[in-house]
């Protein structure tokens, strides 16, 4: 099945383009939501003018959530838990986890279809993208660690330099004139 999506479909589309999809997604879930509609001969001239308007309210959209994106880039979260031996958590860290410490830490609002990850199980660091656009997609760390453990920061030695040596001239070095000269 044939359609022209109206809107910006992540990992299928942008809004204004023709695309192919199963019969079922089509009809179940794209046309119902509003995200896109049957492509015809007549839909299909109309793709050019859906194109343009959803290019500038992306543009719009991006200059507001730049802001947004510049804190979230480079955002270090770190969640305490209980773990076995072999670093495999006593249950999970979830999307709605993360969503609640970034409302905490940064009072900012994130939706759960935005962060694309499944349920964290393991000690590490992790990288999560959030998609607040399909351009804007800043990554967030998760630092899962063990309760009561303190990260090992490493902390490069200093390098001592050694001062410069001055070089004598000879110049500098007071002459002992002999008695008979003088």
């Amino acid at each position: 099945m044939k359609v022209l999506l109206l809107k910006d479909v992540y990992k299928l589309g942008r809004a204004g383009d023709v695309k192919k999809v199963a019969n079922g997604y089509g009809r179940n879930f794209l046309i119902p939501q509003g995200f896109a509609i049957p492509a015809t001969p007549n839909s299909i001239k109309m793709a050019e003018s859906i194109g343009k308007k959803a290019s500038e309210r992306r543009a719009v959209l991006n200059n507001e959530l730049k802001g947004v994106a510049e804190i979230l880039q480079g955002l270090e979260l770190r969640f305490p838990v209980k773990a076995g031996e072999t670093g495999k958590l006593y249950g999970s860290v979830s999307a709605q986890m993360i969503i609640e410490k970034i409302k905490e830490v940064k009072d900012i609002e994130v939706v759960r279809h935005q962060l694309v990850m499944e349920p964290i199980r393991n000690l590490g660091e992790y990288d999560i993208p959030v998609n607040l656009t399909l351009d804007l997609v800043p990554e967030i760390k998760v630092i899962i660690h063990r309760e009561g453990e303190v990260r090992k920061v490493v902390v490069p030695e200093p390098v001592i330099v050694p001062e410069p040596v001055h070089e004598i001239v000879a110049e500098d070095i007071p002459v002992e004139q002999d008695a008979a000269e003088a």
